[in-house]
């Protein structure tokens, strides 16, 4: 009888301890605290490169794929007209005045041409530069380079916001979980939060702290019958994992309260403006990598209607939260550490359908970027009189993967190794070929 109270203690300071290591357990965000610290110890053997200006990415990510010869490769076959930009002798369509005024701040690429032309299938290539393979799943952009610049601060490397379509298409595949991204909620909601990165009401920091102390003396016992290096690694993910669940940093940097109303106003007090505000508070925390998608599912996908969806709904959006982007990035001096990068999975065919709408179009189409030491100002390739087909200079997704590496220091030839041994390239261009940094922008 004597012995059992001390046993059922012990029990109980297990289950103690286990519901504790549950707080910080990012597991339905896509990523454990235990192996955001494991790649944290791995990213440190790994090389980070020449030194660039380039630290972060934010990739807005338009779900549905954009009409681009309505945005920024105005043809006769659209019903917008093209308006001037602060850059002499560019022009894109009059759905983005305001983001016409930062022309010099980004460039376009219009005339990149990919092989998927269904949603599912040209997102996975979107992000990863890879046709969907069922033996495979391949890395996607943001795991890469998450893996590759590791981690700042405490923060998550790689965020996603909010919850997407295709999820599969944004996470690490074959490469490993570790390197999965953070998936965070809506932000837009009045109730925002991340749950996994605030303590229970019944826990204190400082009676943390005097349980760290508890939990050394219950496991003592344990260890000395059974003492492996894996424990003290243990011991090293736990530490790290409290000093993020305590670290002002990392809540301040998700703590939407901090801002103020004139400034969520600025992005536009939506899913998708406050995506986007999230992510410039991420990247200035300390985040490698974050895509801000923030409209709905295939929001773009105008197969309809693609004129007064345009004009009435979606470039309002884009163009309000894109140009407030670009300003409080330029201001804060995070432009020249920040690439920016805003595209969605193809663009829109030249013909209007029946229902006055605009069709999936892989050929030919066109995105932005600009920040992290890219040039701006510029016109890169060119599509023939419809924004049909390219013209000159065919751009790839690897293309476009190897100038974004190249900005941030990391070397674009780099090869990973598939599960049959053969090399994958970081950047895959079609034909599984090697992709090259757009030379007109870097």
């Amino acid at each position: 009888m004597g012995d059992k109270k001390p046993v059922l203690n012990f029990l109980e300071a297990e289950h103690e301890r286990r519901q504790f290591l549950r707080v910080g357990g990012l597991s339905f965000l896509g990523i454990t605290l235990s192996d955001y610290f494991r790649m944290k110890e791995t990213l440190a053997a790994v090389g980070k490169g020449i030194p660039t200006k380039a630290q972060s990415v934010i990739l807005i990510w338009l779900s549905g794929g954009p009409p681009h010869m309505d945005m920024w490769d105005p043809k006769p076959n659209s019903n917008f007209k093209p308006i001037g930009t602060n850059v002499a002798g560019i022009q894109i369509s009059e759905t983005l005045p305001k983001t016409a005024q930062h022309m010099d701040k980004l460039s376009i690429i219009r005339s990149m041409h990919t092989e998927e032309n269904n949603h599912p299938e040209g997102t996975y290539y979107g992000m990863t530069g890879h046709r969907p393979n069922p033996a495979f799943r391949f890395p996607s952009f943001g795991s890469i380079v998450s893996r590759e610049l590791g981690v700042q601060n405490n923060v998550p490397p790689y965020v996603v916001t909010p919850p997407l379509s295709y999820d599969h298409s944004y996470m690490a595949g074959n490469m490993g979980p570790q390197y999965n991204p953070m998936i965070v909620p809506d932000p837009s909601q009045e109730d925002f939060k991340i749950p996994d990165l605030t303590l229970p009401k019944s826990l204190s920091a400082e009676l943390i702290q005097d349980r760290q102390t508890f939990l050394k003396v219950v496991d003592h016992q344990f260890r000395q019958k059974e003492e492996f290096a894996r424990f003290n690694k243990m011991d090293s993910y736990q530490e790290q994992a409290l000093r993020m669940i305590l670290s002002p940093n990392v809540k301040k940097a998700f703590d939407l309260s901090e801002e103020s109303d004139k400034v969520k106003e600025s992005y536009g007090k939506t899913r998708f403006g406050q995506s986007v505000l999230l992510a410039r508070r991420l990247v200035e925390a300390g985040c490698r990598f974050v895509t801000a998608e923030g409209f709905n599912h295939s929001e773009w996908d105008i197969h309809f209607d693609n004129d007064k969806l345009l004009k009435e709904n979606l470039a309002p959006r884009f163009d309000q939260a894109m140009s407030t982007l670009l300003t409080e990035l330029d201001e804060r001096g995070l432009l020249e550490s920040t690439v920016v990068l805003a595209m969605g999975e193809f663009g829109r065919t030249p013909n209007i359908n029946p229902r006055a709408g605009r069709d999936h179009w892989c050929h030919c189409w066109s995105m932005v970027l600009g920040g992290g030491g890219i040039k701006g100002g510029q016109i890169v390739g060119a599509s023939d009189e419809r924004a049909a087909y390219v013209a000159e200079r065919k751009v790839t997704q690897g293309d476009l993967f190897a100038t974004v590496y190249k900005a941030l220091g990391i070397d674009w030839t780099k090869t990973y190794t598939g599960l049959d041994g053969r090399p994958l390239y970081i950047a895959n261009s079609i034909g599984d070929k090697q992709g090259h940094p757009v030379h007109e922008l870097i």
